[in-house]
């Protein structure tokens, strides 16, 4: 069977030489009068699914501004609110939440996909509805709102949920988001406490991470490439307070090691404090390879345990042909689980493939096309405005000196 990956962007970037501005939806969730979930936000999904062609494709869409609240959304009883979204033909986005003495969460995203839809599916193979969900634990304290401004993706059974400019707040107080915040740990940065009479230690601000240089080889033959910078994010429920961990790796101190095979390839980095590990596959069929799984265990985050462990086999990032390396200059936030993240930058990475010890062509990252692009549009646009500058200056002269012509 040959698969054939093709990519159709359903909501277009570009709309006459602007960039589109992604609008966020506001939702509330009621038991009569009374409000048990405010949520607003905007979500971009990634899909992939086969076509009757035998065929791979990936179709890109956002959450339309015509979404709603579907009726299954509830209350429960004003204790654990269900927000379910409908959009589409037959499409739904629902959230669970729960609560506790002093903190509420949304613990589980479920999606399901008309795949009937051929707006969106064209030429599927299949008809029927597509189901998939995910654990989660977004926790925020009672009467506070949570906010995540960044971008933040959640990685499911063939499909990648980025969600932006996020509020929601469960069982809120008042009709209105609370003015209290609880922030997600991409928003939130350090800075030095207030200024005292008395002598004080300022907090240190995180610096970016060092870009360190990590290979691997096999039988004195380089197998796995990788430059990058990396710096962990974990945020924790403390008594009655949310605390984040913010740090960095440092490649000085690190030991690598890791193995490479023709579908599976794993980096280990390990320090006095901190072991991280990084598991890719590469699906021969499709031709591409991808970063499936994220493993941390570290004595610098506070634990129950001797060690804070975090760890997710399912992940989806840094897809890529097979032969060629993946390049991110702009940084990536890699969303390990709800409470823990590993801010990338300056990646650059190839783990199958390796021809002479030297990366393949790069693939870019969107980001980075992106930062291309935003130039090239403000040129474009500046070039048709000298244009029509020009165009209307040689007709004013044409006409100035028809109006001097001897009769």
């Amino acid at each position: 069977m040959s698969l054939v990956v093709s990519y159709r962007l359903l909501t277009p970037l570009l709309l006459f030489g602007f960039v589109q501005v992604i609008l966020t939806k506001r939702f509330e969730v009621k038991d009569a009068a009374k409000i048990c979930l405010l949520a607003e936000f905007s979500a971009n999904f990634s899909l992939s699914y086969e076509t009757t062609a035998r065929t791979k494709a990936t179709v890109l869409f956002s959450l339309p501004q015509d979404a709603q609240e579907s009726p299954q959304s509830n209350c429960n009883n004003m204790t654990a609110p269900l927000l379910v979204v409908s959009f589409g033909n037959g499409h739904f986005l629902s959230m669970n939440f729960s609560r506790s003495n002093i903190s509420y969460k949304m613990e589980e995203l479920t999606l399901v996909f008309n795949m009937n839809d051929s707006t969106l599916f064209s030429n599927s193979s299949k008809a029927d509805l597509f189901n998939t969900s995910r654990s989660l634990d977004i926790i925020a304290k009672l009467n506070t709102t949570y906010t995540c401004l960044s971008d933040s993706t959640v990685s499911m059974e063939n499909v990648n949920i980025t969600l932006s400019k996020v509020q929601w707040e469960a069982l809120p107080p008042a009709v209105n988001f609370s003015k209290t915040k609880t922030e997600c740990p991409a928003d939130v940065t350090t800075s030095p406490p207030p200024t005292t009479l008395a002598p004080t230690t300022a907090t240190p601000v995180i610096q970016n991470p060092i870009r360190g240089i990590y290979n691997l080889s096999n039988n004195n033959v380089t197998c796995f490439l990788a430059e990058m910078g990396l710096q962990i994010n974990v945020t924790q429920m403390t008594g009655n307070k949310i605390t984040t961990k913010v740090f960095n790796i440092n490649p000085h101190l690190v030991n690598v090691s890791g193995n490479c095979s023709s579908d599976h390839a794993s980096l280990q980095l390990t320090d006095n404090w901190t072991m991280l590990t990084f598991q890719f596959v590469a699906n021969t069929t499709l031709n591409n390879f991808y970063l499936k799984g994220i493993l941390i265990s570290t004595s610098l985050v506070p634990s129950p345990g001797n060690r804070f462990k975090a760890e997710n086999t399912s992940l989806h990032y840094l897809q890529t042909t097979l032969g060629k390396s993946y390049m991110c200059q702009a940084e990536q936030v890699l969303q390990v689980i709800p409470n823990v993240s590993i801010n990338v930058l300056e990646l650059h990475v190839q783990p199958f493939k390796v021809d002479n010890s030297k990366y393949g062509t790069a693939e870019e990252c969107q980001m980075d096309k992106d930062d291309m692009l935003i130039p090239i549009i403000v040129g474009a646009a500046l070039a048709g405005l000298v244009l029509i500058v020009l165009i209307a200056y040689l007709i004013g002269r044409k006409r100035s000196h028809a109006g001097y012509q001897t009769i």
